[in-house]
């Protein structure tokens, strides 16, 4: 039993660990995207407010997301039920990409109200060491050390054939 226990252990973790890999390597870059976007003249002033709101309002704005994708999540596992898988695929992947901008975009707007809740800055804490020592766990595996050695050799080769590579 404990071989059992111990096993979906470590399942769970592996599962939770990519979730957050696709989180820490998307949540910058995502959230860049949609500050550019925020530089419209428009969507400066609503970033403006949502710096502005009350630490339960920004809670409330936080969360939004989350509800909202709920439905669209739901469409994608009709759609896979329905023998549509790709379509269903598709459907989840772009509703977390668009709900990972969203919501990285939406804490760093909202990060200074989220953490005058002392419960959300005590959470927060606690959830940002737990990933961390996650991460580290993950960063000293042996396939991550050899995926960095095959990206670290890909990136030379490329270096090297863009130097020798000249158009006419």
């Amino acid at each position: 039993m404990q071989f059992a226990v111990r096993i979906l252990k470590n399942l769970f973790s592996g599962l939770l660990a990519l979730l957050i890999l696709f989180e820490e390597w998307g949540w910058e870059p995502l959230q860049r995207a949609l500050a550019w976007i925020g530089q419209l003249p428009g969507l400066r002033w609503v970033e403006g407010r949502i710096r502005g709101l009350p630490p339960y309002a920004a809670l409330a704005l936080f969360l939004l997301p989350t509800l909202l994708l709920l439905p669209v999540k739901l469409l994608a596992l009709w759609l896979i039920g329905q023998g549509k898988v790709l379509a269903g695929t598709l459907v989840i992947i772009s509703a977390k990409l668009v709900g990972t901008a969203i919501v990285a975009r939406l804490f760093t707007l909202t990060q200074a109200a989220l953490m005058q809740l002392g419960w959300f800055a005590r959470s927060y804490s606690r959830w940002s060491h737990w990933k961390e020592a996650l991460l580290d766990r993950i960063r000293a595996s042996w396939p991550w050390r050899l995926g960095r050695v095959f990206k670290q050799r890909w990136r030379r080769r490329w270096v090297r054939w863009k130097k020798t590579w000249k158009p006419e």
